[in-house]
């Protein structure tokens, strides 16, 4: 018998938990488990005064929020925006001035639900600590992750030879 595509908020199992200081969250990475294929979802859970992940701007997935339960603050770009029960957050791809993060300002805990498309190809820019993350995903674990110090830049042929290659004919 096929699994139904669809499962009861109540149901879901948190599998990634974090537990790094203002970074702590639970989140329920179900997707998958109900059939979806372009999409991920997601439930995350944040206690009060913590952050589920750094400050950060896409440049292939672009995330859609809806707030739950409880209450906090949306950083966006430059701006500060509070955030209650059943606010609707759309965060599209860009630069530093899509950059956002979610904190729990409130008393309670805060709950929502996230929705993104997938891609296998994705590159992140995090303003506050001047990094990049680039992260390539194949199949069976071939793929790509990899942090960067955004001021570490070289030229395009730095440890290139510029010399003639090997002749192709021999």
């Amino acid at each position: 018998m096929s699994r139904p595509p669809l499962i009861n908020l109540d149901e879901v199992v948190f599998t990634d938990i974090e537990e790094n200081g203002f970074y702590t969250s639970r989140r329920a990475q179900f997707s998958a488990g109900i059939g979806a294929r372009q999409l991920g979802y997601n439930l995350t859970e944040l206690p009060p005064g913590k952050a589920q992940c750094p400050f950060h701007a896409h440049r292939a997935e672009e995330e859609m929020f809806l707030i739950l339960e409880g209450e906090g603050e949306l950083r966006y770009g430059e701006q500060r925006y509070p955030l209650r029960r059943h606010d609707v957050i759309a965060c599209p791809t860009g630069d530093a001035s899509t950059a956002h993060q979610i904190i729990n300002t409130g008393s309670s805990t805060l709950r929502y639900l996230a929705l993104s498309n997938l891609s296998d190809m994705e590159v992140c820019e995090y303003p506050d600590s001047g990094k990049v993350g680039v992260h390539a995903d194949q199949p069976a674990g071939r793929g790509l992750h990899k942090m960067f110090r955004a001021e570490s830049t070289v030229d395009y042929y730095d440890r290139e030879s510029t010399e003639a290659g090997p002749d192709p004919k021999r």
